[in-house]
């Protein structure tokens, strides 16, 4: 059955409001109808529409202060309306319950089972979204779910997105039904998590460099992500930057994860090498005390992460690097040599507008992340379903 020309104008309109609620949260019509270039009346139908859906509410602001008749806010249902974010870590396993706009709802942990198969993963994962199914709302409507998959599972573990995709989805089919989840890379995820609600949000060329046992990259050019085929773009721990140096696990030598990873510096640093990220971070607190292994490590990390990243930036030319991950406390404590790297190696027509941040979303990002992907449907047609 075709759609007329109107129906279908009306459907692109309700699908440009609901996200522009879903991202910027609680709006009054006033704004939308200025925000979308639409009357009032227009906005008024719409809102009606996808209040009758169970998407949205809308009512009357608090007191304004201003003289006149408030304009009605319009608000996502987050309580009512949501999605499941996995996230498949090396050492973890994560997962959340997350609204309609982005509002997580409900977290829940576990190790990663340990071994090279993947059945005890895939059911403990299904046992934390059990858990967290049983206590979502009576009659909400749940949209989606994805799951972002660190690339240190992908190659240290050899496990690819289908061997994870399918078990994963059958797994999850008691508590969700017949819709397989998402798959998406973690960096990538993470850099699409704080473009759209964090760290760079409104920035249109992003690099989100995440650090765990390896480095991992999401990428976003002129507003979109570059994933690669497959999605396994973003590998940039395995970019050349010292053709002498340390060999790598991937066969090659001195690549940027050889030299920044977590092994590399946790070895420096004279520190057991575990699986687990949380041995950075004690590395890094004994550099802040004043351990001089410590401090040495972290200083040649930190100098070959900037030389990284001004690599990065004049293939890319971004106007926002986020730091995530094992990377976040390298950058925190050692900004310095990354600055003097990028002055001296990027070139000034990439490097002057660039800022450097850490997430504003935390650990979260890559749960945001895969949020918007498990929403991406709904929003793209809010009353298909």
């Amino acid at each position: 059955m075709s759609t007329s020309p109107q129906e279908s104008v009306r459907r692109q309109n309700l699908a440009a409001l609901l996200r522009y609620v879903h991202v910027r949260g609680a709006t009054s019509r006033a704004e939308l109808t200025t925000r979308l270039g639409l009357n009032r009346s227009t906005i008024g139908a719409l809102t009606a529409d996808l209040a009758t859906a169970g998407l949205i509410d809308e009512g009357v602001p608090h007191e304004t202060g201003r003289a006149g008749r408030p304009s009605i806010v319009v608000t996502p249902r987050s309580s009512s309306v949501y999605g499941y974010a996995l996230s498949l870590e090396l050492d973890r396993l994560r997962a959340a319950r997350i609204g309609l706009g982005g509002k997580v709802l409900d977290t829940r942990t576990a190790e990663r089972p340990p071994g090279p198969d993947t059945a005890p993963t895939v059911r403990a994962l299904a046992a934390l979204v059990a858990g967290m199914h049983a206590t979502a709302p009576a009659g909400a409507m749940f949209v989606g779910s994805a799951i972002a998959v660190s690339a240190s599972v992908r190659h240290h573990l050899g496990w690819t997105d289908e061997t994870i995709a399918s078990p994963l989805a059958s797994a999850l089919a008691p508590h969700l039904g017949a819709r397989s989840p998402i798959v998406g890379g973690l960096a990538d995820l993470a850099a699409l998590a704080e473009h759209t609600r964090g760290a760079a949000t409104g920035a249109d060329n992003v690099i989100f460099v995440h650090g765990d046992a390896g480095i991992s990259a999401g990428i976003i050019a002129g507003g979109r992500r570059i994933t690669g085929y497959g999605g396994h773009g973003g590998e940039v721990g395995h970019m050349v930057v010292n053709p002498g140096g340390r060999l790598c696990g991937c066969g090659s030598r001195g690549c940027w994860e050889a030299e920044i990873g977590e092994r590399p510096l946790l070895r420096l640093a004279g520190r057991p090498v575990p699986t687990a990220g949380a041995a950075v971070v004690t590395a890094v607190q004994h550099a802040r005390g004043g351990d001089p292994d410590a401090l040495a490590a972290v200083l040649h990390a930190a100098d070959w992460l900037g030389f990284g990243v001004a690599n990065l930036v004049n293939i890319f030319n971004p106007t926002v690097v986020v730091f995530g991950g094992t990377l976040r406390e390298l950058y925190l404590i050692a900004p310095a040599p990354v600055h003097r790297r990028l002055e001296s190696m990027a070139l000034a027509a990439c490097r002057d507008h660039v800022a450097l941040h850490t997430p504003d979303l935390g650990d979260d990002a890559p749960l945001v992340g895969a949020a918007e992907l498990a929403f991406e449907s709904l929003l793209a047609d809010p009353l298909s379903r």
